[in-house]
This record gives structure tokens, sequence and C-alpha cells, in this order.
């Protein structure tokens, strides 16, 4: 067996105004896992994706198993033995499981226009096995989960027999049960003698999983070490080029007491089951819970995104009917969701455009013109504001950083003047140093007097970032705990509480009429 299976040397690629890689490098032995880091928009993706093929580089070679190679399409990169997991999902819901993992290759019978549907079904459910996903073949992938819909993509590049796998955010949407499966998986195939490349900004998913760290910053290359000789300090440092303490508690000031949002008798099917809580001015609210717990099923209720059974909203105290996502903007509540890409923004259109986009007619002369002088000032005030990184406002939103991405989310929810805002897991994908920023910017509003309610999966940032934390389990609220005196274990324990009783530490209720004596 070779020592090294990849190595890639002065690797340049470069997109309209980008200059994404720069004389990057990256080797890969057989039987490792080897993670790659950096911060939004270092590159760690645009790299690997030349390795499989997807982008074509500009400069620099690629040796594969003592050979040159080029890799002009992802199809030849399978070929050669080399898949990648992709962060965005890239399965075919209206085909089933086996479907999607044989899409193009599929056995034939002896009639060779007629597709062996049984030696399909067959092939999968040996790759599901492997797994250990107790899942049918014929399932349509639209009645999975997103979770298992992730462990579908891995059984789909390990059908090409891979030597080279690259996993780019594999544990995203998975639980914790399902990311200890995930690393057994990997374990294995690490034995098997597979070389796989691990992108991810989960700093203890790489001490877990890893034996070597590769670090890139601005589109470069910055070192290669041993996972075993390295720590968590040093691998931030490496990447931001600066130290970020990002374990240190920054809880914002206390709020005061006006409840500016109450929400009572929240129900919808076996989903929601009597939910209420209440939001106070210049409060950040944290939500914590498993997957599937109904913590964004509350946040879509709120803002009439999804139909409910009955809810009752009070906005400043007065009853709100709010019908539909429009009528919760006038109402002053604006909801920056967990897909930025899917729901927040129109990646095709510019930082400008999707600036303004919730609040164009603000932006209209008494003719029906857009004022293009008041749009532009505006981008370019939240781009300096929010530190918006980005070559112009006229750059695609598409071409902008996860971090990036989200500051331009939160810019547009700014514009249209929204008080009360729900981010929905507002750090997902996103890095070390960017989660620093966006950390700042929620205290920042709230001690503007902005009202937050923050869903979160990542325990350390619940309670670093709350006044309070709201806890859920299978629809129900089951704990509310105020976060100075709150710990990782009794928010586990809530999160995992059946039953609908209340537990607090200390946190009383707060109704509308009792807020109204304030």
């Amino acid at each position: 067996m070779n020592d090294v299976l990849v190595v890639m040397e002065g690797i340049e690629k470069s997109f309209p105004g980008v200059h994404a890689l720069s004389q990057c490098r990256f080797e890969l032995r057989p039987g490792e896992v080897h993670a790659l880091v950096g911060e939004n928009g270092a590159g760690k993706s645009t790299l690997m994706k030349v390795l499989a093929g997807v982008y074509a580089k500009d400069a620099g070679r690629i040796v594969y198993k003592d050979g040159e190679v080029e890799i002009p399409n992802p199809r030849a990169a399978q070929h050669l033995g080399i898949s990648m997991i992709h962060q965005e999902l890239n399965l075919m819901p209206h085909l089933t499981i086996a479907q999607n993992i044989f899409i193009g290759r599929e056995p034939r019978r002896s009639v060779k226009f007629v597709l062996d549907d049984k030696a399909i079904n067959h092939e999968t459910q040996q790759l599901l096995g492997m797994l250990h996903l107790n899942l049918d073949p014929r399932t349509k992938v639209a009645d999975l989960t997103v979770a298992k819909q992730q462990m579908v993509e891995i059984a789909k590049a390990l059908s090409f027999n891979a030597e080279v796998l690259i996993m780019d955010e594999p544990t995203a949407a998975l639980t914790e049960s399902e990311i200890d499966e995930l690393f057994r998986i990997i374990r294995k195939l690490r034995e098997q003698g597979v070389g796989i490349v691990y992108i991810t900004h989960r700093l203890e998913e790489l001490f877990a999983i890893s034996d070597r760290v590769t670090v890139m910053r601005d589109g470069q290359y910055v070192g290669t070490v041993k996972t075993s000789d390295t720590n968590r300090d040093e691998v931030i440092r490496m990447m931001v080029g600066r130290t970020i303490y990002e374990t240190s508690p920054e809880l914002p000031d206390d709020a005061n007491q006006d409840v500016v949002l109450e929400v009572k008798n929240l129900n919808r099917g076996r989903v929601l089951k009597d939910v209420g809580f209440y939001l106070k001015r210049g409060e950040i609210l944290g939500f914590a819970g498993l997957m599937g717990a109904g913590r964004t099923e509350v946040a879509r209720a709120i803002i009439a995104a999804d139909p409910v059974d009955s809810i009752e909203v009070y906005v400043q105290g007065k009853r709100a009917h709010i019908k539909t996502p429009s009528d919760a903007v006038r109402h002053g509540i604006g909801y920056l969701s967990e897909d930025r890409k899917r729901y927040g923004l129109t990646l095709k259109m510019d930082v400008e455009t999707n600036i303004v986009l919730a609040s164009f007619r603000k932006f209209l002369s008494s003719l029906g013109v857009v004022q293009r002088s008041k749009t532009r000032s505006t981008a370019d005030n939240y781009v300096r504001m929010l530190s918006i990184r980005t070559p112009s406002i006229q750059q695609k939103v598409k071409n902008l950083s996860g971090g990036n991405q989200q500051k331009v989310v939160i810019a547009k929810w700014l514009t249209a003047d929204t008080d009360i805002l729900i981010f929905d897991e507002p750090t997902r994908g996103i890095d070390v140093g960017a989660k620093s920023e966006i950390y700042k910017l929620l205290n920042d509003l709230a001690h503007q007097g902005k009202s937050i309610i923050m869903i979160s999966s990542e325990l350390p940032e619940i309670l670093r970032m709350s006044h309070r934390i709201v806890v859920m389990c299978e629809g129900r609220i089951t704990g509310e705990l105020n976060a100075g005196e709150a710990t990782q274990e009794q928010i586990m324990k809530y999160a995992t509480q059946r039953g609908g009783i209340l537990q607090t530490n200390g946190a009383a209720h707060q109704t509308t009429s009792e807020a109204g004596n304030n």
C-alpha cells in the first residue's frame, strides 16, 4: 500500500471577482481521516470540489496513487474511486432510496431497457445494512427525515467503492446518536484503507475522529498537524489568525420587564401541544431541545408559515391576528430560517436587492419607481454596520460565505424595521470566527432594544447567549431556566423529559395582563 493516496500541489482557482484558491496543497494517506478546517470562505469546499471534479483547477497538479491525473468532471472522479458527499443534499425526492443510490447505473434484466428492480433493492439493502440503517430501499426519499437523507447520501457514495471519500459537513443534520453511528462507519472504512477527507466546523468532531488536520485561511494553505499533537485553541488560532475565546460566556445585560411578544395556546396536532411563552424587550430567549422537539415549528407557527389548530399571539400587549408571514412582518416580527439559502435569500440576486427585498415598498417613489440611490445607500450602510465581506453590493449572494450570507439576512430584517427577530440555528454551517461576529451582532441588537428568540442545537451557544432558556421535548415546553444558573445537564434533562409539566429555575411566567401592570 502506498504511503500517500492523494497529493494536491499549487492549486489555483478563480471565480468572477474572487480568487478562491491560491497555491493550495493537500495530502491524503490511505486509511486516515484527514480533517480540513477553516473559516467560511477559506476555500475548503472549493479545494475538495476540484478533487471531486466539480470545479476545474486553473493551475497546479493532482497526483492520485503515484500518477498525475486530470479530473474534468464528477463522473471521472468516481471512476478513479473519489466520491464526495456534499453539504447540500443531492437527492431526488420523488425517487426511492434504491433509485437514488444507483441512478444512471442500474442493473438491468436480459432485455436491456428493463431495469432489474429486485437487484437494485437487494444491493441497496446490503449497503443500508452495513450502515445499520433500518430502511426499506423502496421508500421514497421525500418521506425521509433530513438526517436519514444524509445517511442515504453516504450509502450512495460508498456504492462507488470509493478509495477516497470526501465528507463536507456530514453531521449538520444528524442527532448525537446518528453522529456516533456515522463515526462507527468512518472508523470501519478507515480500517479498510479508505482515505477520508472530513470538512467540519465542529471542532469537537475533529478531535473525536481525525488523524491529521489541515487548516486553510483566505483561500490559502496554512498548515497540517497531527490531531494528537494539537489542541482546540491552536486550531482556532490557525483558522482565524488571531485568538478567539470561543468558550467564554457572553451573556447580554438583563432585559427590561416590558413583554413585547406572548404566545398562548399553540397547538398543532401531535407536533405542538399547549405551547406558551413570553419575550421581553432587549431579551435573548434561547430555545433548546433535541431534533424533532418542535422548536422550528413554534417559530413557523408564530409567523403563520404553517397551519395550526390554535394560537394566540400578543405583540406589545395587543392581540395580533397573523394569517400570513407578511402579517408577521407588519407586526414587526422577522424570521431567519435555519435554511437561509432556501427561505432567507434569493441567491441569484445581488447583496443590495436581498437587503431591501422585504421592504421594497419603502424605496418606491410616488410614481412607483424604485429609488436606486436609497437602495444603494441602505445596502452600503448595512454592509458597513454588519461588516459584510463582499467585493461590492452588486455581488451575487450565492458567492458569499455562509457567515456573510447570514449577515445579509439580518440586514434584510433590520431594513424592514422588525423589533422581534427569530433566529433559527443562526450559526449553523458557520465557522468559529464568523460565529464570534454573529454573537457580537446579536448582543448589539439586544442592547439596541431588539427582542430575539434564538433556536439552537448547540448547548454552549444557548448558555452563552441567552437571558432565559426555554426547553422543549416532543412538542411541549418542559423547562424554563435562567441562563446564569443553567447547565448543559439541566437542559438535557428537560430536553428528554416527556410530558407537559413545566420545570422552572426561578423563572416565573408572566402573562400579558401582568405585563400591563409593569
